[in-house]
Formats: C-alpha cells, sequence, structure tokens
C-alpha cells in the first residue's frame, strides 16, 4: 500500500468529518482510477454497524470504507443513545454509492408489562431491555437529536459514578482512571455522541497497559490481582505483545466479568418503552426489539455463559405485539439454529419484519455475517432492501412509510407490503 492510500485510510478517523469526507472521497478516485482494487460485491448486508459516536474503532466514514471493502450492499449506523453520525454516513454512502440506513439503539424500561423483573436481553440489567429504531425518515434525524440528548447527559451522571466506584475497585493497585481525562476524550461526546461502559473499560485497558505493559505481567496481573477468569482464546491475544488489537481483546477480557462488579443500575436515561413506542410511531421509524437468546460463547468474545429471553420467549413476543413493535432483529452468527427458527415461526405468527444486523464495535469482527448466505436467511437481504425503501419514502413522506395507517391498509400482509417496499430500495 503507497503511502498515500495509507494516509487517506489514516485520515477517515480524523477528528474533523469534512477531512474523513474529503479522504474518503480520494480514495474513491484511486478506486476509480483502478489504484485501489475494486471489491466484488455480492449480497451482503448489515444494518447493526456501531460507530465512533458510540463505542468503536470507526467513525462513520471509516466504517462505510470498511464495509465496502469487505463487499457489502448496503450498510446501516446503529449507534447507542446517538444518531450524531447519521449525516456523515449518509454522505459517506453517497460518496461510496452504497445504499444505507439509519438507527439508533436504547435501552427501555419494561417496568408494569409482565417482563418486568425479569432478565430479558440487557446483561448487566433486569426489567432494562435494548431495542432499535430503524429506518429513521432524514427529515426526522434532527428531532432524535433532540429527544435522546437528555438521555445522554443522564447516563454521563452515572458513568462519573461508575468511574468512581471502579476506582474503589483499583484503589489498592495505585490505579486511577479520571471520567473527564481518560474517558471522556476517547469518546464522541463533545459532538454528540455517547458514553458507554466500553468507553470506561477501554480507558482502562489502556491505563493497564500503561502500568504493566503488554503480555505476561498484564495477564498475571489480570489473574491474580482482579481474579478475573480468562478464557483460552483472550489468554492467547493478550500474550501476544505484537497483537494490533490488544487494548480491545482486553476490554473483551475485561467485560465479561468486571462491568458487574462497578455496575450501577441505568434508570433515568432509560425512557419507559410505551414512550419510546409512541415515538417511533410519531417519527415514522420500525421500532424492533433486540433478540439475544441465551448466551454460550459471545461473538463477540465480551459476554460470559448467561440465560435471557429463551425461556419465556412465547410471553416477550405477545408483550412487544401488544405494545405495538413492528420488527424484531437478530444477529445470524450470534444464535443456534433451533433459537432463530423458533424466532422466525414467532415473527411469523405475529407479523413482526425481521431484521438482520451484525454487531460491529471491535476490529476483530467482520463486517460480512457468513451465516446471513445461508438459504433459511435469504429473506433477511429482501427485507435490509424493504429497510432502505421504508426509509427513503418515509423521508419524502411519513405517510408512505411501511408502518403508516395507509400501508398497512394497503397491504395488510405484512410479507407483500416487505416486498413493495423493497423494490423501491433496490430503485434507489
Amino acid at each position: 500500500m503507497s503511502e498515500k492510500i495509507a494516509q487517506f485510510i489514516e485520515d477517515l478517523n480524523h477528528p474533523k468529518a469534512e477531512i474523513r469526507l474529503a479522504s474518503l472521497k480520494e480514495l474513491m478516485k484511486l478506486v476509480e482510477a483502478g489504484e485501489i482494487e475494486k471489491p466484488k460485491r455480492g449480497k451482503d448486508v448489515n444494518n447493526h454497524i456501531h460507530t465512533s459516536y458510540s463505542f468503536s474503532p470507526y467513525s462513520p466514514a471509516k466504517a462505510l470504507w470498511m464495509a465496502y471493502r469487505a463487499g457489502l450492499t448496503t450498510a446501516g449506523i446503529m449507534d447507542h443513545d446517538s444518531i450524531s453520525g447519521a449525516w456523515e454516513f449518509i454522505e459517506a454512502g453517497k460518496i461510496l454509492n452504497m445504499a444505507t440506513t439509519i438507527g439508533v439503539e436504547c435501552r427501555v424500561n419494561f417496568a408494569g408489562t409482565p417482563l418486568e423483573g425479569r432478565r430479558i436481553n440487557n446483561p448487566d440489567q433486569k426489567t432494562i431491555a435494548y431495542v432499535a429504531l430503524h429506518g429513521i425518515p432524514h427529515t426526522q434525524i434532527d428531532r432524535v437529536k433532540e429527544i435522546f440528548a437528555p438521555y445522554s447527559q443522564e447516563r454521563n451522571k452515572r458513568n462519573r459514578q461508575m468511574v468512581d466506584r471502579l476506582n474503589g475497585l483499583l484503589k489498592d493497585f495505585s490505579l486511577k482512571l479520571s471520567f473527564e481525562s481518560d474517558v471522556y476524550p476517547i469518546s464522541m461526546a463533545g459532538e454528540g455522541g455517547s458514553i458507554t461502559e466500553r468507553h470506561i473499560l477501554f480507558a482502562l485497558s489502556q491505563k493497564l497497559i500503561e502500568c504493566y505493559g503488554k503480555g505476561k505481567g498484564l495477564v498475571d496481573f489480570l489473574k491474580n490481582g482482579l481474579s478475573l477468569p480468562i478464557s483460552a482464546k483472550n489468554e492467547k491475544f493478550l500474550l501476544d505483545e505484537e497483537n494490533p488489537f490488544y487494548p480491545y481483546d482486553l476490554l473483551g477480557a475485561l467485560k465479561s466479568d468486571m462491568v458487574e462488579r462497578f455496575y450501577i443500575d441505568a434508570s433515568a436515561e432509560c425512557p419507559d418503552v410505551r414512550e419510546i413506542v409512541e415515538f417511533s410511531n410519531e417519527i415514522g421509524a420500525i421500532l424492533a426489539y433486540a433478540y439475544l437468546g441465551d448466551v454460550v460463547d459471545s461473538v463477540t468474545g465480551d459476554k460470559k455463559d448467561q440465560k435471557f429471553e429463551d425461556d419465556y420467549l412465547d410471553l416477550l413476543f405477545e408483550v412487544i405485539h401488544s405494545l405495538g413493535f413492528h420488527a424484531v432483529t437478530y444477529m445470524p452468527s450470534r444464535n443456534t439454529k433451533t433459537q432463530l427458527k423458533r424466532v422466525q415461526a414467532l415473527c411469523d405468527k405475529y407479523g413482526f419484519m425481521e431484521i438482520s444486523g451484525e454487531d460491529i464495535n471491535s476490529p476483530r469482527q467482520p463486517f460480512v455475517c457468513q451465516a446471513l448466505r445461508e438459504e433459511e436467511f435469504n429473506h433477511l437481504v429482501c427485507t435490509t432492501w424493504a429497510l432502505i425503501g421504508h426509509e427513503k419514502a418515509a423521508t419524502k413522506d411519513l405517510s408512505d412509510g411501511m408502518f403508516s395507517k395507509e400501508m398497512r391498509l394497503r397491504f395488510p400482509d405484512i410479507k407483500e407490503r416487505i416486498l413493495y417496499f423493497s423494490e423501491i430500495g433496490k430503485k434507489s
């Protein structure tokens, strides 16, 4: 790779969005000139890509460049409690001639429903669940930003408290984190991004590397000092001092067992689920429940074995249907075929749209989901194009969105509606 190309790629993560996008334009000029090989593109899609506006090694421009280079035909941004990367993502898609979708992921409170007191799809807290607003019309982006800003402010109050609690666990080792100087600077909070538990642990990872170096000394500290169980896979990564993803692998090793030691329950930053259903309908978005399922071997390597909604999945679908959810989103590579067949059957029973997406927030994660290429998941490609078609139509007029009253009357069968919107998406 030439120095020129390497510099343009590095500048995709530049602090200024205008430089990121300018670098992307230069890279595309090089693709068109034949200096960079054009990737082969098939049918691969991904609707759940995190960017630096929540936690990720990629800016919106860099995330789309990675998706493009991987051969994806479409890509969707999905940051936690933030939609601030949306306009850059949309512009980057235009530069790459690549279809995009816009979404935001948040946690909601299921108190007052039959799911209260249950561990739903959140590893850290009962009654609270992750949901995704997909296909947000572009006319509504600024409104979403306005609505979610107070949640991020509340989240940062709790983030500061969690840093203080974490420091209490580290005091015997002369280690101390500062929210202002260690955590905040590695986020995009100054530009409307959110700060998550991953930011706290990434700051801790950097501090540990600074204090203990890389390799055996650090692994010994994790095991003997912090009493962390380290998987054989993570230990192999951490013993490799030349590992280019070292801080991210260390974050993964810390997250599976460390979060519960300093976690403080979220409250004010998690709106009532009924409020989010109402808001989603108002802005013409597609509200999806994010199915997790019982975890045995985490794809991201940062979740321990744990039971979630599988034991009461029928009840969960009854509840989200009665609340007015539109869809269920899941990751084909994360669950067993048995789990996903059950989810698909329940989606069919309740008329839910099925949406796919691989949760990208680590440099080790591939942008292409190989499982999505299997025959039983072909329909998820079609629904992705329907998602794109919906976003395009609803941006022009909210009444033309997939789940508007008008479209429900015109196409009562969700499958017919998906086919209709997928054609709109493909034409775009």
